[in-house]
């Protein structure tokens, strides 16, 4: 099972409508599952490695590194070395969390800090430039790469300190600015992300494969795992930022210059054509992207109509802040409950994407999935047979160990009579603290996806 407190959820509230929620949650789950996905698209048969159609003879390799960063890849790297095995020569990835069972013989798994990087994701990224740095044209290096990758995998340019780069990060996050913004930022003081990773390697006259389940909200529709793909960002992939969209990012949200650690204003303010991120790369790196963020909205609604009910993807691009998220789909179900559209109920409505919480002091224990779930409560109270299921698909939901949350008609009623005040626990970000009161945390430990927000609404 991924979410791994279905039972505890299922004590209180509306259960029936609480349980299609999760039914459908859970189905998605496995079915975004990247070992899997691995496991389907790559094979080995004697000297030839073939993904999809496209062929490697291992026999004419030197060496085999694996490496790579992000929140799926513990599943990710397990799949690699059980297609691969002792043809590995060393491999490390940084992943957020090691839990039972995700040790591996060839590959080592090193924790790093998410949302925030920490020493271990500058230590790891150390160790993984070492690998590169004595790269050979025979040799060949699998990337596994998934969200999480650019905290992970942090290690700041000579002149600015892993401590810089945290304070920046911190101030960028709490000020709600979009992933891409704060990514536009990242890339340009690393020694690594914004593609500089591959291009330290395609410097090196190696070869790289990347295997890629990407974040990237507005991504293309589905993803193609057999097929080579155009895609940007992360440590292994060309960068369509540039210098001028870091500096932008930091004056769209008045921390530009005064309130950014000096190192790191003075390099962005100097920068050169020569000091640009990757833009592109030759022919010896190939991007597989195996999922994308409407997977999972397509995952749900095939979920949804395996179960004989209706399901419909609102949106794949739901961002903004989000409190405000759960009132505008509470808004939406209200439309079908009423008024039968844009579809009549009963029926399961789909959004995917990545909201948001912008934090003007200090606040409680929470995350964007939950606050989504407690903010679609406040606006369904009393609408009896409603349920929502939002979460965070890698299964920790901000800077918790929380999935998300599950809330329903009952929700607010089950609040009060706990003594919780749902609009102040709200206002102090403190999301975390009221759905383990009422046992509605929703528990997954790592999904082995990261696809960016999934929240599925059932509507009877």
């Amino acid at each position: 099972m991924k979410i791994k407190n279905r039972e505890k959820l299922l004590r209180s509230g509306d259960i029936k409508a609480k349980e299609i929620v999760l039914d459908i949650m859970e189905a998605s789950l496995h079915a975004l599952d990247a070992y899997q996905v691995i496991s389907s698209c790559m094979s080995l048969d004697g000297d030839i490695l073939q993904i999809g159609n496209h062929r490697w003879n291992l026999g004419l390799k030197r060496r085999i590194f694996v490496i790579g960063a992000g929140k799926a890849c513990n599943s990710m790297a397990e799949a690699v070395e059980e297609r691969l095995g002792d043809r590995i020569s060393e491999g490390l990835v940084i992943v957020k969390k090691i839990e039972p069972g995700h040790r591996m013989q060839r590959i080592e798994l090193a924790e790093g800090g998410h949302p925030l990087p920490n020493k271990e994701s500058l230590s790891a990224s150390r160790r993984i430039l070492s690998m590169i740095d004595q790269a050979m044209p025979d040799d060949l290096f699998i990337c596994v790469i998934s969200g999480g990758s650019s905290a992970l995998m942090a290690c700041p340019v000579p002149g600015i300190t892993l401590e810089d780069e945290i304070e920046v990060t911190d101030r960028l996050i709490k000020s709600g600015a979009r992933i891409l913004e704060i990514n536009a930022v990242r890339r340009h003081i690393s020694a690594t992300n914004g593609g500089r990773l591959a291009q330290k390697i395609e410097e090196k006259g190696a070869e790289m494969i990347n295997l890629i389940v990407s974040d990237l909200v507005e991504d293309a529709p589905k993803a193609e795992p057999g097929k080579t793909a155009d895609f940007f960002g992360t440590p292994a992939a060309p960068d369509t930022t540039t210098f001028k969209d870091a500096r932008e990012a930091l004056r769209k949200y008045d921390l530009w210059p005064l309130r950014t650690p000096r190192s790191i204003v003075n390099f962005l303010k100097n920068d050169v054509p020569a000091m640009e991120t990757p833009k592109i790369f030759g022919s010896r790196i190939h991007q597989f992207v195996l999922e994308r963020p409407p997977d999972a909205c397509e995952a749900a609604k095939r979920a949804s109509e395996k179960m004989g009910i209706t399901g419909f993807i609102l949106t794949t691009m739901l961002e903004g802040e989000s409190r405000e998220a759960g009132t505008f789909l509470a808004s939406v179900a209200k439309e079908i409950r009423f008024n039968l559209r844009p579809v009549p109920p009963p029926c399961i409505m789909i959004a995917g994407g990545e909201t948001t919480t912008r934090i003007h002091k200090t606040s409680g224990l929470g995350g964007p999935s939950q606050e989504l779930a407690l903010g679609f409560a406040l606006d369904i109270a009393n609408l009896a047979g409603c349920s929502i299921a939002a979460l965070d698909t890698d299964g920790t939901d901000g800077p918790t160990e929380i999935a998300g949350g599950i809330a329903d008609s009952t929700t607010v009623e089950r609040a009060a009579m706990n003594g919780i005040d749902l609009y102040e626990r709200l206002k102090a970000h403190d999301s975390s603290n009221v759905l383990q009161a009422l046992g509605d945390e929703i528990i997954t430990g790592n999904t082995g996806t990261n696809v960016c927000d999934l929240n599925v609404v059932y509507i009877s």
